[in-house]
């Protein structure tokens, strides 16, 4: 969860349902930290640095549309530089920022709810420090 002067980075991303917007979001590798890769798959989507500083929350969605179970970790943090000539992942159109209004008024665009349950849960104010996630290393 990046904001910057009221908007938030998203990406526009390729879906088999059409273009949707998503926070830069990915998988966990292996042998890598959930931080680690926060910080990764901000950089491959959206060519933006991400300096995690609080983690937002975890959720846990069912999408009926391909059975599958997503589990969620979300982070705050702020923006770092911006690598513009940086190409994105496979499958990601373009970085975006959006204001919640413009996000509300197109949750239908959204890749799922918990892009803007997201949203609203950072507004609402919900913190919980990054220790709350232990990374025990082999």
């Amino acid at each position: 969860m990046i904001e910057r002067n009221g908007l938030f980075l998203l990406v526009e991303e390729k879906t088999d349902r059409g273009n949707r917007f998503n926070q830069p979001a990915g998988h966990l590798e292996d042998n890598e930290t959930l931080l680690q890769a926060v910080i990764r798959e901000t950089m491959e989507e959206s060519a933006y640095e991400f300096l995690p500083e609080a983690l937002l929350g975890i959720y846990h969605w069912k999408h009926s549309h391909n059975d599958t179970t997503y589990l969620r970790f979300a982070y705050i943090g702020q923006v770092g530089k911006h690598y513009a000539q940086q190409a994105l992942d496979d499958g990601i159109i373009r970085a975006v920022w959006m204001s919640v209004d413009e996000m509300r008024a197109n949750a239908h665009l959204m890749r799922s709810p918990q892009v803007l349950t997201c949203v609203e849960d950072y507004l609402a104010g919900k913190r919980f420090p990054l220790e709350s996630i232990t990374h025990l290393a082999n």
